[in-house]
């Protein structure tokens, strides 16, 4: 059975920073393009930030997030990131990880395995 669990999400201020990690099981991360993808009340999921599986591991970033966001891989642990600095009240949602059996990643949200996400509050 394949799990991806998040975890790191809380309450921080504007501006400060989290680290967001999604555990995989029942799957090899690195064989796959992991995308973050977020949901706020009342608004579509969209994506973040993705990193494709081929040997460029190439990342992609959402305009919203560049500069602020970065997605990396550990794969010894299974494991993927997304580093949040500079955080603003808009970037308040579920965060969700998902990975993707596809030549490279993409930040619409038609992944193939999802998470069941990680809440994340930016607020004063």
């Amino acid at each position: 059975e394949v799990q991806l669990v998040e975890s790191g999400g809380g309450l921080v201020q504007p501006g400060g920073s989290l680290r967001l990690s999604c555990a995989a099981s029942g799957l090899t991360l690195d064989d796959y393009n992991i995308g973050w993808f977020r949901q706020a009340p009342g608004k579509e999921r969209e994506g973040v930030s993705c990193t494709s599986s081929n040997s460029d591991g190439m990342t992609y970033n959402a305009d919203s997030v560049k500069g602020r966001f970065t997605i990396s891989r550990d794969n010894a642990k299974n494991t993927v990131y997304l580093q949040m600095n500079s955080l603003k009240p808009e970037d308040t949602g579920v965060y969700y990880c998902a990975a993707l059996s596809f030549p490279y990643c993409y930040l619409r949200p038609a992944y193939d395995y999802w998470g069941q996400g990680t809440r994340v509050t930016v607020s004063s």
